[in-house]
C-alpha cells in the first residue's frame, strides 16, 4: 500500500484558563465547541474540541487541554505557530476589522510564502495565524450560530509551524517514515528559513513547515503552548499499515489507542515533538446528535461508570 497522510487532522494545546479559553474561541473566532469531554488520561481535565466547521470535520479541530499549569517557556523542540485557514483577501480584511473591535492584538495583514496572512494570539500567548488558503481543502459548512458571518469563518487547520534545532533527523522522520515531501523553502522575518513539509495532495492544510532554530534553548510545555500535532489517515486499514510502518522502523511509539470518535498512534519525533496519526472516523456524532454536539459533556463508554464523579469536579464554562 503507498501511505499518504492526507493532511492536518487536528492540533491540541493546553489552556490553564478555560472559561476564557471557551468565550475567546466560541466568541471572538466564532468556532463551534463539538466536543465538551475530558482528558482520557486525566479525567480531573476538560479536553475540549473546537471546530470551524458546523459538523467538526478532521483538518478542523483546535483542541486544548485544561491543565492548572505556568505560562509556555518558549523555545525549540515545539510547535511554535497554528494557522487557520480563510478563503480570500477579503475575509483576512474582515478579520483585521473584527480584532481591532474585539481587541484582539495582531498584525497587519502580511504575504508570506506567497499567501497572505495576519499573525496574533490568544490571551493566554498561543502564537496564531490567520492565512487565505484559496478555497484549498474540503468543503466547508458554517456553522449558523457563530458570530462570525458564514464567508469569513475559519475553514479549518494548517499549515502548522514547528521549531527543531536540528533539522536533519526530523527531515528523516517526515521525508522516510511519514512519506511527506520537502517542497520548498522560505525566509520567515522572524523564525528564519522555514523548509515546507507537504502531504497528500499537498495544499495549506496539508503542509508543516519547520524552522531549524539551534540557538534556541528547549521550550518548556505550559498554558499558550502546544501538545501535539495530529496527521490524518483516512481509514481504519491504513491506520493499521502505520502502527506496521511506525514498527518497522523501531520508533517508540504508544501502540494502538481507541479514542472513541477516532483512532490514534502517538510518537515523537528525534527532536521531541508529539506527533500523532488520527483515523477519520467514526468522528463526533458517533453518540450526540450533530445539532446540539458539545452542548453537554461526553464521555468514551470505559469513562461512563465515572460520570458522576468526574462532572462534578469539572468548572463551568458557559
Amino acid at each position: 500500500m503507498d501511505l499518504s497522510l492526507k493532511g492536518i487532522h487536528h492540533l491540541t494545546a493546553v489552556s490553564s484558563r478555560i472559561r476564557e479559553n471557551y468565550q475567546f474561541y466560541t466568541k471572538v473566532m466564532g468556532l463551534r465547541l463539538v466536543k465538551r469531554s475530558v482528558n482520557q488520561d486525566d479525567v480531573s481535565a476538560y479536553h475540549l474540541f473546537y471546530s470551524g466547521d458546523k459538523r467538526g470535520m478532521p483538518g478542523n479541530d483546535l483542541t486544548f487541554f485544561d491543565w492548572d499549569i505556568p505560562r509556555e517557556q518558549r523555545g525549540s523542540n515545539s510547535i511554535i505557530r497554528t494557522y487557520l485557514r480563510v478563503n480570500g483577501h477579503d475575509a483576512l480584511s474582515w478579520w483585521q476589522d473584527w480584532f481591532s473591535e474585539q481587541g484582539v492584538k495582531h498584525n497587519e495583514i502580511v504575504e508570506m510564502d506567497g499567501r497572505y496572512t495576519i499573525f496574533f494570539e490568544d490571551p493566554e500567548g498561543q502564537r496564531l495565524a490567520l492565512i487565505d488558503d484559496g478555497g484549498q481543502g474540503d468543503d466547508h459548512v458554517a456553522w449558523e450560530k457563530s458570530p462570525v458571518p458564514s464567508n469569513q469563518q475559519i475553514r479549518g487547520q494548517g499549515p502548522i509551524m514547528l521549531s527543531v534545532p536540528e533539522l536533519r533527523y526530523t527531515d528523516l522522520v517526515l521525508t522516510e517514515i511519514l512519506n511527506m515531501r520537502q517542497v520548498r523553502q522560505y525566509a520567515h522575518p522572524e523564525e528564519g528559513v522555514i523548509h515546507v513539509y507537504e502531504m497528500g495532495d499537498g495544499g495549506p492544510h496539508a503542509e508543516l513547515h519547520v524552522a531549524e532554530q539551534p540557538h534556541l534553548k528547549a521550550a518548556h510545555l505550559g498554558a499558550g503552548g502546544v501538545h501535539h500535532v495530529a496527521f490524518r489517515t483516512p481509514t481504519d486499514e491504513e491506520y493499521q499499515e502505520w502502527i506496521s510502518r511506525v514498527r518497522s522502523y523501531r520508533l517508540p511509539n504508544s501502540g494502538p489507542v481507541d479514542r472513541y470518535w477516532f483512532r490514534s498512534l502517538y510518537f515523537r519525533e528525534p527532536n521531541g515533538i508529539l506527533f500523532e496519526i488520527a483515523t477519520d472516523g467514526p468522528g463526533f456524532a458517533v453518540d450526540e446528535n450533530p445539532d446540539t454536539l458539545g452542548e453537554s459533556v461526553v464521555l468514551p463508554p470505559f469513562l461512563e461508570p465515572q460520570r458522576a464523579d468526574i462532572v462534578a469536579n469539572l468548572k463551568p464554562i458557559d
